[in-house]
C-alpha cells in the first residue's frame, strides 16, 4: 500500500506552535533530535506494508529522507489540497492504488508494527474509509497530560487517529472532503456531521461505534468504519506546546541515540 504523508503546515504567530517553529514549517520542527516528520517517514521505511511514500507540503532539499521511494509533492496551501493532490499523485505513480495510508507528520512516536497492523486491519473488510479511534484509558494510560477531546459513545470515550485509510476514488469527491476536513477537530462537529439524531445519540451516550459508522456511511454516501486501535501513538498529535513537550521526553527516553 502507498502511503501519503500530509506536512504543509506553518504555524501563524499567533498561533501555540510558534515560539518553537519561528515561521518554518511544523513538519521540520526538532523533536528528541530529529524533525518531526523524519520520525514518521522512519516508521513508514520500516514498515513491511508500505512501499511507496508521498509526502505533501515541503521540497525535496528540505533533508528528509525515507527507506522506501520518496517523491515530494509542493505545498497546495490547504489541508484539503494537500490531500487530493497528494492522492492524485498516488495515483499517477500507481494507477492500480486501491487504498492509500494516509499519515499525519505530526505523529512522530508511532512505528513500523503500528502501520503494518493498521494496514493488515483495515484490509479485512471492504469500506471506503476507515478510521481508526483510541479509547481514552488507552490514550490517558500511555500519554498522561495528552489532554484530547473526546467523544463519548456506548462503548466509551473516544478520540480520533491521525493515521487512516482510504479508498483512492475519494480523491474527485470535493464535498465530502471539506466536510471530513471541517470536522476533524472538533467532536462535536464530528457528531453534528451526519445530523441531529446522532449527535441527540452521542449526548445521551447511546451511540455505538458501528451505529455511528452505518449513520456516517449513509449521509456521506460511502462505506466507513471506526476502528479501535490499542496503539495511543496513533492519535498522539502535536498541536500544542505541552504535546511537544510530552514527546520530546518519550522518544528521548525510547531513543537515546537520536538525541
Amino acid at each position: 500500500m502507498d502511503a501519503l504523508v500530509t506536512a504543509g503546515g506553518i504555524p501563524a504567530p499567533d498561533e501555540p506552535l510558534y515560539p518553537a517553529t519561528q515561521g518554518k514549517s511544523k513538519a521540520l520542527m526538532d523533536v528528541a533530535g530529529k524533525p518531526m516528520a523524519q520520525w514518521v517517514l522512519d516508521a513508514l521505511g520500516g514498515s513491511s506494508r508500505v512501499d511507496r511514500v508521498v509526502l505533501v507540503g515541503l521540497e525535496p532539499d528540505c533533508g528528509l529522507t525515507c527507506a522506501k521511494p520518496l517523491k515530494f509533492v509542493p505545498n497546495q496551501g490547504a489541508m484539503l489540497a494537500n490531500i487530493q493532490f497528494g492522492l492524485k499523485t498516488i495515483l499517477e505513480l500507481n494507477p492500480e492504488a486501491d487504498y492509500v495510508l494516509a499519515v499525519s507528520s505530526d505523529i512522530p512516536a508511532i512505528t513500523a508494527p503500528m502501520i503494518d497492523w493498521t494496514v493488515d486491519t483495515t484490509l479485512q473488510t471492504d469500506h471506503d474509509l476507515h478510521y481508526l479511534v483510541v479509547e481514552r484509558s488507552v490514550m490517558e494510560t500511555r500519554f498522561p497530560g495528552s489532554r484530547r477531546s473526546y467523544v463519548r459513545l456506548k462503548e466509551g470515550e473516544f478520540c480520533g487517529g491521525d493515521m487512516n485509510v482510504i479508498r483512492s476514488r475519494l480523491a474527485g469527491d470535493q464535498r465530502l472532503w471539506e466536510r471530513i476536513v471541517a470536522a476533524r477537530k472538533n467532536a462535536l462537529k464530528q457528531a453534528a456531521l451526519v445530523g441531529l439524531d446522532v449527535l441527540g445519540l452521542v449526548m445521551i451516550h447511546q451511540l455505538t461505534l458501528d451505529g455511528a459508522g452505518k449513520r456516517i456511511s449513509r449521509t456521506l454516501g460511502l462505506k466507513g468504519h471506526a476502528i479501535p486501535t490499542p496503539y495511543a501513538e496513533i492519535a498522539m498529535d502535536i498541536d500544542k506546546p505541552h504535546q511537544l513537550e510530552i514527546l520530546r521526553q518519550d522518544l528521548a527516553a525510547s531513543h537515546p541515540a537520536a538525541k
